[in-house]
């Protein structure tokens, strides 16, 4: 009896504190416990690169207690998304974006996250320089995107002609990602886009972002024994028993032996692929492996654009934003 009632006064303590806790976590934004702000700044430089203008950008995402905030930060010109990339540990990234010729407003905007709210730093006016070369900038819309083990999500990557009028064939610019993290990939439809002359409308590809959430353990199926089996598999022995012996048996016997022995050894060759060594076997007895789910985090993915006139390669690559969730 008397553990019966010391069992009846944990659960109730337990319950209690379920209930005291749910209570905290209600009245956390009424005693200033809720997410705490943060401040996002923003420096850029621009460099030309052959005739385009490239700006590296430098963001810094703090709380108001001076710690680094996690997650993705975007940048805008403007109202437009340019890029995207997951802030490191210590709340910094950079970034490195080609920008059309004329003036731009860039901002850095953080979404915020559990512990932290959402910020934008001030807007940085920078200047890229005109070109008289036919060019593209690849971006991608939205710069970043949030999804679940398990789940797939569709962005837009554009390509945008520069100076297209100075064209005299198509220029056909191919799309690739890289830096996914394991058990995720990404697919673009079309992956090859076409850049005419004369044309001046970004040109859009549909990019699929697939990721996985993993497969439990499976139960090991094992074949009943009887009992009057034996756990060797005579089938194997045997001929394998027969093949060893007669090659020992051979070094001095006629050449019929040796024959003799060679047929028993592949006999379990053959037995072996027919049983515990085969992969087919393994799969109906032992059932399919584990498969892993994407770990979860932020990571900063890579777009790229590359054309090819058959003598010299131009490439552009814009950073993007994912953020992979535990799948509950």
């Amino acid at each position: 009896m008397e553990q019966v009632h010391v069992r009846s006064s944990l659960c109730r303590m337990l319950r209690l504190s379920r209930f005291a806790a749910y209570g905290m976590a209600a009245l956390m934004p009424v005693l200033g416990f809720a997410q705490q702000a943060t401040q996002t700044t923003l420096s850029a430089e621009t460099h030309d690169m052959n005739g385009r203008t490239r700006a590296t950008l430098s963001v810094a995402v703090l709380g108001e207690d001076g710690q680094p905030a996690t997650g993705p930060v975007v940048i805008k010109d403007g109202a437009r998304q340019l890029a995207g990339a997951a802030l490191d540990a210590q709340g910094k990234a950079q970034i490195s974006v080609d920008l059309l010729a004329g003036g731009h407003s860039l901002r850095a905007v953080f979404a915020g996250d559990t512990a932290h709210q959402a910020s934008a730093s001030a807007v940085s006016e920078v200047t890229a320089q005109a070109s008289s070369t036919p060019d593209f900038q690849v971006s991608v819309n939205p710069a970043s995107i949030s999804l679940t083990q398990g789940q797939s999500g569709t962005v837009t990557a554009s390509v945008m002609p520069l100076n297209a009028n100075a064209l005299t064939a198509s220029m056909f610019v191919t799309l690739s990602c890289s830096g996914f993290p394991d058990q995720s990939s990404c697919t673009f439809t079309p992956e090859n886009v076409e850049i005419l002359p004369n044309a001046t409308a970004a040109i859009p590809s549909k990019m699929v972002i697939t990721t996985a959430a993993g497969t439990g353990s499976v139960e090991m199926v094992r074949p009943r024994i009887r009992p009057g089996d034996r756990p060797v598999n005579w089938a194997v022995l045997l001929p394998g028993a027969l093949g060893f012996a007669g090659l020992a048996f051979s070094v001095r016997r006629r050449r019929w032996m040796q024959r003799l022995s060679l047929i028993a050894l592949v006999g379990l060759v053959t037995m072996l692929g027919a049983t515990a060594c085969s992969p087919r076997y393994d799969y109906y007895h032992h059932g399919p492996t584990h498969n892993l789910p994407t770990p979860a985090g932020s990571y900063t993915l890579t777009v790229t654009a590359q054309s090819s006139n058959g003598i010299t390669a131009t490439t552009h690559s814009t950073p993007f934003a994912l953020t992979v969730n535990t799948l509950k």
